[in-house]
C-alpha cells in the first residue's frame, strides 16, 4: 500500500465513521500520511483526528479511537496505535515486499498514471534557456500523470537548446508574430551564463535542481565525480544498483522481493553480523513517497521537487548497497535475493526520475 493509497484508506475510514453516525463532520477532500515523528511508531502516521476534532465537537483522542477501530480492520493494515494528542500510527502488513514488487512490476514508470486523464495543459515559456528546459521537464512530468501537454515558446528556440539540451517544443512565435499566449513558465533566468558547455545531463540538472525562484549555478561543479555533487550521487547510486544485478547474475542468483533480514540465516558466520542489520525503513519510505512527489511536481510545475527527491533516494540507498551481495563464505539466500530486489527497486525509481528530468541514467559510471 503506497502513501497515496493509505491516505485514501484513511479518508474511507472517516466516511464510514460519518455514515455510522459516530462523527458529524464534512469528509475532507484529502489528508496526508507521513513517516512517524518522534514518539511515533509503525510505517506511517496521520494527524487527521486532530484536524477533525474541533468540527466534530469531540476530543482528538476520541476521534482517533473511532478511526483506529475502522482502520485496524482494513486489509493491508496490521496495527494502528494512537500516540500523543491523537496521532494515528499505522503499521502495514507485508509493506516492503508489496512495495518492492509493485516497483519492479512498473519499472521506471512507477508512480505514473495508469491512463490518460483527459486534462489538457498548455505551457508557454519566454525565449530563455532555463525557462524552456523547465517547461520541457514539467511537460514530461505532467504527461507521466496522464495529462495531455502542448508546449510553446515566445520565440524560435536556439538550435543548441534542442541539439545539446534535448528540449522539444511544439510551437513558437517570432518577433513579428509572437505566440498569443500568456507566459506561465517563468523561473529565474540562467542568463548571462550559458549552460550548454556543461553538456546535456549536467546542464539540465544545473537548471532544474534549484527551486524556480532561485538563480541556478552554472559551474563545472556539476561535472565533478565526488559526493559533494548531488547529480553524481544520483547517477552513481543508479549505476551501483545495475552493477549489483550483474554481479548477482555472476553468482547465480536474481532478485526476489521478500524479507531482507539475514540475521536468522547467518548465525554460523558471526563475523558478518554488522552487514545483516541495515535498517531499510528510510529507504522504503522514500521509495513509497515517489508517486506523491511526482503528483506534487506536476501540480506545482516544479521539477526541482523531483530532483531533490532523487537525491534523497540516492542518499538512502547508497549505505545499503554494500550489504546486498554475499560476503566471504556466505551462500546466496532468500534474504540476499530480497536485498537485491530492494536495490533494483531503488534503481528503477532513480532511472524513472532522471528520465522525466531528461537526464541519462548510466549503467556504468
Amino acid at each position: 500500500m503506497t502513501p497515496v493509497e493509505l491516505s485514501r484508506t484513511v479518508l474511507r475510514a472517516v466516511r464510514r465513521a460519518v455514515d455510522d453516525g459516530e462523527l458529524h463532520v464534512a469528509v475532507p477532500g484529502r489528508t496526508s500520511v507521513t513517516p512517524p515523528g518522534p514518539g511515533g511508531c509503525g510505517d506511517y502516521a496521520t494527524n487527521v483526528a486532530l484536524q477533525l476534532a474541533r468540527p466534530a465537537g469531540q476530543p482528538p483522542l476520541r476521534v482517533a479511537e473511532i478511526l483506529r477501530e475502522r482502520l485496524v480492520r482494513t486489509d493491508g493494515i496490521s496495527d494502528v496505535v494512537v500516540t500523543g494528542p491523537g496521532f494515528l500510527n499505522i503499521s502495514l502488513s507485508g509493506t516492503e515486499t508489496a512495495l518492492v514488487r509493485e516497483i519492479l512490476l512498473s519499472g521506471p514508470r512507477y508512480g505514473h498514471a495508469d491512463r490518460p486523464t483527459g486534462r489538457l495543459v498548455q505551457l508557454h515559456a519566454p525565449h530563455e534557456v532555463r525557462a524552456v528546459v523547465v517547461m520541457d521537464a514539467v511537460a514530461r512530468i505532467l504527461r507521466s500523470q496522464g495529462a495531455l501537454v502542448r508546449t510553446s515558446c515566445a520565440g524560435r528556440p536556439e538550435p543548441e537548446w534542442a541539439d545539446i539540451l534535448g528540449v522539444d517544443i511544439d510551437a513558437y512565435g517570432t518577433p513579428d508574430a509572437p505566440a498569443p499566449l500568456d507566459v506561465n513558465v517563468r523561473p529565474v533566468p540562467a542568463a548571462p551564463d550559458d549552460p550548454t558547455p556543461l553538456g546535456r545531463d549536467a546542464a539540465r540538472w544545473a537548471l532544474l535542481y534549484p527551486a524556480l525562484h532561485d538563480r541556478p549555478r552554472i559551474t563545472a561543479a556539476h561535472l565533478v565525480q565526488r559526493e559533494s555533487n548531488p547529480l553524481f550521487r544520483v547517477r552513481y547510486a543508479h549505476a551501483r544498483t545495475r552493477a549489483l544485478t550483474r554481479n548477482a547474475a555472476d553468482l547465480g542468483f536474481h532478485a526476489e522481493p521478500g524479507d531482507t533480514d539475514l540475521r536468522g540465516t547467518l548465525a554460523a558466520v558471526p563475523e558478518t553480523v554488522v552487514q545483516e542489520t541495515h535498517d531499510t525503513t528510510a529507504l522504503r519510505h522514500t521509495l513509497a513517497d515517489h508517486p506523491r512527489i511526482l503528483q506534487a511536481a506536476a501540480a506545482h510545475h516544479a521539477p526541482d521537487r523531483l530532483a531533490r527527491h532523487l537525491v534523497t533516494v540516492a542518499d538512502a540507498v547508497l549505505p545499503f548497497l554494500p550489504s546486498v551481495l554475499p560476503r566471504g563464505e556466505q551462500k546466496p539466500s532468500a534474504a540476499h535475493r530480497a536485498r537485491l530486489a530492494l536495490a533494483e527497486a531503488a534503481g528503477a525509481v532513480l532511472a524513472g526520475g532522471l528520465s522525466l528530468l531528461g537526464i541519462d541514467a548510466p549503467e556504468h559510471l
